[in-house]
């Protein structure tokens, strides 16, 4: 109550308004530390706890009592599409205090953004490539802009964790405070935060403050979840299994009647019935999955003769397609189903959803736990239906193809929530060597002429780049220089180049995620046809039906050149959304082992995983990890993550395989490596704990001529550079050494001799 009579008094009409008895617990915990203390604030809680209004009521009545000179309060979103929803319910809480609500972005009118710039006040929500934008364009105006600029609230803050996205905006907040004169307070929000201490951490670099972590008990929510596998042809797992303790499975459109579109897809046929009469989501992991399933559905539609029902959400939609989607999502009077990538993961309100559908498993625990999160408004329960589809395994397939990958993935994320209430913690100690050159270069493009001292001591001071060394931002100047990106005045200044012009001059700069580009797939003088994103050299493909190794990458021209070659194609490698965590991977292995039936898993889902334990008990795959598959063919399960997975992987080919006589090696990342070897099981097991106990350099994980390319800006990087960002920053070679170590104590029963 004493809360309640420190809120301004519109915020308390407001709370009347709404009807609330009570003020949330996490609204309490926050009202305290932003009232009484000069801390920053990290607030963890459920999705539609209260988060926004719980930062805000204070911050607002703190204005009512005395009012910003400039812009108060900064909220950074990571989407235009929260921006716009956030704006919303900002304006109808600020609107009969006076306090102006700002948004700005791509989509906002120039005229907004003059008033804004004219009378700078209120509330400024952004996302943080408009705020680049903002400081790069409009450098002279930041301190009348933001001078008495008192916090930076950080929405959905643990998406700014996991790459470079999330270091921009630690670089942006420390910039504009530089130029600004200020030291605003910061909050974060969010539902999904997996190692707080460390996350306040991130939050408060650069500040000089401490960040108060409230812990907000609440009650237990009751979840509705399923999952539900299906092979993509018309018999089941579960079809010759009568056993009635098994669950009953629900109906599937049946692929063969004539009202089901060609080679009809069992599982979507599944979703196509369970989202009629129902507002609901279906998330995908790829926009080209996206696109793929969304068409499949509305030929059902069409089959059926039923009206069309569902619309898409992705990011290279235009604004009008994405827009659209949202409002029409908005409307309780409608049933419609939108196909979705992690572009409506975060927290746009978007009405009562009934319910969500996840194709195949996310990848990780947070955006299971964000998507799921999508429901449960309004005082329906959160509801989620998995549904795992796979290409049924051949007869005569070996051990690691009968395994449902993605079926104990999904089953992995669950269970490690629901048992240890785990969720991935922040990446914080990469080398980010492509976000130093941008914002070397927005730095210089925004001050000008600068002597490298100065630019050194403004750039290498931001707090992300604390393991940039002076002698490697030597070496990107210098290669800078010869690149033309900048150039050297009479004086000995330095100044933005004619190339460097070249890319400051596109609005795409702004951001330092990549886009999807697309580049085209060629062997000889034959176009096989496109891909969005490379693989490094040496990696495979599949297009056209058959396997590619990439042989040569023409970034310029977005041309990749190719031979054909048998096989199987590994998993996609890229630093973000695939990554997996070793705790997911540690927990399949759990899930393989016992054998529990699991209350969520529907008929198929439980034959099929049954299937797959009496496979892994039967191979003894679960009680050590090289596996033979016969003659001199062999599988081992490291069950690592895919970061240290990958380190392995280059390990065994670069280190260990002419002692172990290794060829043919194919990865399936980061489940399996499958290869032919002339050594004996404890030869492998002997050689490679000898190998990981010699002194080694992560830069010998490179291929010879390799040159990783895989944040946005490492073509303008010095090769060095990206070598050692890869090899450094990447690579799991500390967590890949402990996991041989112990197999080899497993196994031999002692611990390797060091040398």
């Amino acid at each position: 109550m004493s809360l309640f009579k420190r809120y301004a008094p519109f915020i308390q009409d407001f709370i009347y308004r709404n009807h609330w008895e009570s003020l949330r617990a996490i609204q309490v915990a926050a009202g305290e530390v932003i009232f009484d203390s000069d801390d920053n604030l990290l607030l963890s809680a459920s999705t539609a706890s209260g988060k926004t209004e719980a930062a805000f009521f204070p911050i607002l009545t703190l204005f009512q009592e005395e009012m910003p000179r400039s812009v108060g309060a900064l909220y950074i979103g990571p989407l235009k599409a929260l921006i716009n929803d956030q704006f919303l319910r900002l304006n109808e809480l600020c609107r009969e205090a006076g306090i102006p609500v700002w948004h700005w972005h791509g989509d906002v009118a120039r005229s907004q953004k003059s008033r804004l710039l004219k009378n700078p006040s209120g509330i400024l929500q952004i996302t943080p490539e408009s705020l680049e934008a903002l400081l790069l364009r409009r450098h002279s105006e930041i301190p009348h802009l933001f001078g008495d600029l008192r916090f930076v609230v950080i929405d959905e803050v643990h998406s700014l964790l996991r790459g470079d996205r999330g270091g921009q905006t630690l670089c942006l907040m420390e910039r504009l405070s530089r130029l600004a004169g200020v030291n605003p307070r910061r909050i974060g929000l969010s539902a999904t935060i997996g190692d707080p201490e460390r996350t306040g951490r991130f939050l408060s670099m650069g500040t000089g403050r401490r960040t108060a972590i409230p812990v907000i008990r609440s009650a237990g929510t009751r979840w509705r979840l399923s999952m539900e596998h299906f092979y993509l042809r018309e018999r089941q797992a579960a079809d010759d299994c009568g056993e009635a303790e098994i669950p009953e499975a629900q109906p599937v459109l049946d692929g063969k009647t004539d009202t089901a579109p060609e080679h009809a897809d069992p599982g979507l046929g599944y979703l196509f019935e369970h989202t009629r009469g129902k507002k609901c989501l279906v998330f995908v992991n790829s926009r080209e999955e996206c696109e793929a399933v969304t068409t499949t559905l509305r030929q059902y539609c069409e089959a059926k003769h039923e009206p069309d029902r569902f619309l898409i959400h992705h990011g290279n939609l235009s604004a009008s397609y994405r827009e659209t989607a949202e409002e029409a999502m908005k409307d309780d009077s409608t049933f419609l189903t939108t196909v979705t990538t992690a572009t409506l993961e975060l927290g746009i309100d978007i009405g009562r959803l009934e319910r969500a559908f996840q194709i195949d498993a996310p990848f990780t625990v947070s955006s299971f736990l964000q998507r799921m999160g999508r429901t449960g408004r309004r005082e329906l329960p959160p509801e989620m239906w998995f549904v795992i589809r796979e290409e049924p395994p051949e007869e005569r397939a070996m051990l690691p193809a009968t395994i449902p990958w993605k079926l104990l993935q999904g089953t992995a994320l669950v269970q490690t929530y629901l048992e240890e209430r785990w969720v991935e913690p922040p990446n914080l100690e990469r080398l980010p060597y492509s976000l130093l050159y941008h914002q070397t270069m927005c730095t210089l493009a925004s001050c000008g002429e600068m002597s490298p001292a100065a630019l050194a001591e403004r750039v290498l001071t931001l707090s992300y780049f604390h393991r940039i060394s002076q002698d490697d931002f030597r070496m990107l100047l210098r290669h800078l220089l010869a690149r033309e990106q900048i150039q050297k005045t009479e004086r000995g200044g330095l100044i933005v180049g004619l190339a460097g012009e070249r890319q400051l001059g596109s609005f795409r700069f702004y951001a330092v995620f990549k886009e999807n580009e697309e580049f085209t797939v060629r062997t000889r003088s034959q176009e096989l046809g496109t891909i969005v994103r490379p693989p490094p050299v040496g990696e495979k493909i599949a297009l056209a039906g058959h396997v590619w190794i990439v042989e040569e990458i023409d970034y310029k021209r977005h041309q990749i050149y190719c031979e054909q070659v048998a096989g199987k194609v590994p998993a996609f490698f890229g630093l973000c959304p695939g990554d997996m965590h070793t705790k997911i991977l540690e927990t399949m292995r759990e899930v393989l082992r016992s054998d529990r039936i699991y209350p969520y898993l529907m008929k198929n889902a439980v034959v099929r995983l049954g299937e797959a334990r009496h496979a892994a008990a039967m191979s003894g795959m679960l009680e050590k990890p090289l596996i033979g598959l016969g003659g001199s063919m062999w599988c081992l399960f490291p069950w690592l993550g895919t970061y240290a997975f990958l380190a392995l992987e280059r390990f065994l080919k670069l280190r260990c395989a002419a002692r172990l006589g290794l060829s043919a090696l194919d990865s399936s990342r980061p489940y399996f490596l499958q290869f032919k070897m002339k050594a004996s099981e404890a030869e492998f097991f002997r050689i490679l704990a000898e190998a990981a106990e010699e002194p080694l350099d992560p830069m010998e994980l490179l291929y010879p001529g390799e040159i990783p390319l895989f944040e946005k800006y490492d073509e303008f990087l010095p090769p060095e550079l990206v070598r050692k960002g890869f090899a450094c920053g990447v690579l799991g070679i500390a967590e890949m050494k402990q996991r041989i170590r112990s197999w080899n104590t497993r196994i031999t029963g002692m611990p390797p001799e060091r040398g």
